[in-house]
């Protein structure tokens, strides 16, 4: 068995430099030698044959289990290695028959209906509301921050996210209504509500996000602004003047795509704009990764834009806008990833070691798909209209300086977005 991992890690790993201590003892290494030196080792012989032979899942579960650990250097170090090597995303070619069978079933996997889909939030979204406290910002943003320069700190580029939204959603009046679908903690809807004037109403699948938003809105004021309740999005019917959702397409399921978008369209006013913020990959559709499926994020995938405009064209929307960003979440989940592991021992004390490790696998895989493999996130602004939203991007820089203009303070705007 070690000479078969040896023979099998030899053909993958072409760059870095990496040493790998079998659970029987022996050493071999890896790379080109470029890089600072990096040390794994197997504790255990079912571990390192699970890994073998299913890398993408049994990797993740040999590091929680404390069967698989990091000797020299960090665990993002190590798969900075072994994410690195192929930026495809695609496992390697050993690996490749899980890989075909998940893809075969990936639509059932992520037939998300709604009694499905509130199954799966819980799962994530319902642990204790301490854990998320140790590692996001003081706004309890749990999405990709919009890093302006890369020295600003997480809390300046969650800001900067929320006004980087608000700015395309193009609100030019007070009182004009917003939905927010997974609305999260409540952050975004509150920075429309006090810096836009809007009337907003947050959906949630969380019982524990629901709870939380709704302390918040009481605490800030903004009870009779901001309205969150727990639905699905299928199930509303009302109007809207603008629409927003971050974070949460990731969870539709490719099945559901249409669905998605048909309800916006159904929902949304003819002058109506819509900003959908979502991870995506660059490389094509491909499967949700077997470790993060399992233990994070069930049901959950990741689109490619080849799967998600179709499913808009088909919803009579007009895309008006696409802005990629590409690092962008790297930089977001290296900050939660160092907080996380600064409040290690509190995470412990919350729930156990083994957690804390399948967190820290987590935050670190994810930070290292963004940054070593293809891995990105998209805003798309929609409308039903083509003469809804300005010929050229300029008013979102004059927007988003008058935001900043107004932040701190609570005065709905005076003034059309745009002008």
């Amino acid at each position: 068995m070690d000479l078969l991992l040896k023979f099998a890690l030899r053909t993958f790993i072409r760059r870095g430099n990496l040493r790998l201590i079998t659970a029987h003892g022996r050493t071999f290494t890896f790379g080109d030698g470029t890089g600072n030196p990096v040390s794994v080792r197997f504790i255990s012989a079912a571990a390192q044959r699970a890994v073998l032979l299913d890398p993408e899942l049994a990797l993740g579960e040999a590091y929680m289990d404390g069967t698989f650990v990091v000797v020299e250097g960090t665990l993002a170090d190590f798969l900075a290695i072994a994410l690195g090597q192929d930026r495809t995303g695609k496992p390697p070619y050993w690996a490749r028959v899980p890989w075909i069978l998940r893809y075969l079933r990936r639509r059932w996997q992520q037939f998300n209906l709604p009694s499905r889909a509130r199954r799966n939030v819980a799962h994530h979204y319902d642990l204790d509301a301490r854990l998320y406290s140790l590692f996001l910002d003081a706004d309890q943003q749990y999405s990709c921050a919009y890093f302006e320069t890369l020295d600003q700190s997480l809390d300046d580029a969650q800001l900067a996210k929320r006004r980087h939204l608000a700015a395309k959603l193009l609100f030019h009046r007070p009182g004009m209504r917003a939905l927010d679908i997974g609305c999260g903690w409540g952050g975004l809807a509150f920075y429309l509500a006090e810096h836009c004037g809007a009337k907003v109403t947050g959906v949630t699948l969380s019982e524990e996000q629901l709870r939380l938003a709704r302390e918040r809105a009481a605490e800030k004021g903004l009870a009779q602004s901001v309205y969150v309740e727990l639905k699905d999005y299928r199930k509303i019917d009302e109007k809207f003047d603008r629409i927003v959702s971050v974070g949460m397409f990731e969870h539709v399921g490719v099945g559901f795509y249409d669905a998605f978008f048909k309800t916006c369209e159904k929902l949304l006013a003819d002058d109506g704009v819509i900003v959908l913020h979502s991870i995506g990959r660059s490389e094509g559709p491909n499967v949700t990764n077997p470790w993060i499926a399992k233990y994070i994020f069930p049901g959950g995938y990741i689109p490619s834009l080849s799967e998600v405009l179709p499913a808009i064209e088909r919803a009579g929307l007009f895309v008006t806008d696409i802005e990629i960003l590409r690092l962008h979440y790297a930089e977001t989940l290296r900050s939660w990833r160092e907080r996380f592991l600064a409040h290690r021992d509190d995470a412990e004390r919350i729930y156990d070691a083994r957690f804390v490790r399948m967190w820290e696998f987590y935050l670190a895989s994810s930070e290292m798909a963004f940054r070593e493999q293809a891995m990105m996130v998209f805003q798309i602004q929609l409308a039903k209209r083509q003469d809804v939203v300005p010929m050229t991007r300029d008013y979102m820089q004059r927007e988003e300086g008058r935001l900043r203009a107004l932040e701190g303070s609570r005065r709905p705007p005076l003034r059309i977005a745009g002008e």
